[in-house]
């Protein structure tokens, strides 16, 4: 299985492409678009997240990992997204506002 590095230039690309359309994914859709299958895909997945949340944190732009939703978290990302983005110096504590405000942003800069 590819690795979380090798991952992330289509993993962008995807997260991309779902700003343009103004579209949010579940965690498993994602992974199966990107091809990973089988044990710890969404492990994998998730560390690719995190290492773009950094990236994108550190360019100053809105987190494209708050595109995913998790099957059970009522259309937000999964906790370790919200852990990671605090790790990363984002005010967290009204999740549902944070996940609207960072979708926005994305959608606006993709121009949708």
């Amino acid at each position: 299985m590819m690795d979380a590095a090798g991952l992330l230039p289509r993993l962008a690309a995807r997260l991309d492409a779902l700003a343009a359309a103004g579209q949010t994914v579940t965690y498993g859709a994602l992974a199966a678009d990107l091809g990973l299958d089988g044990p710890g895909r969404i492990q994998t997945l998730t560390g690719a997240l995190e290492s773009l949340m950094k990236a994108d944190a550190a360019a100053g732009q809105p987190l494209r990992a708050a595109l995913c939703a998790g099957r059970l978290t009522g259309g937000l990302p999964a906790r370790g997204f919200f852990d990671a983005a605090a790790a990363l110096g984002f005010d967290v504590a009204r999740p549902d506002e944070f996940v609207q405000q960072m979708r926005l942003d994305l959608f606006i800069r993709a121009g949708k």
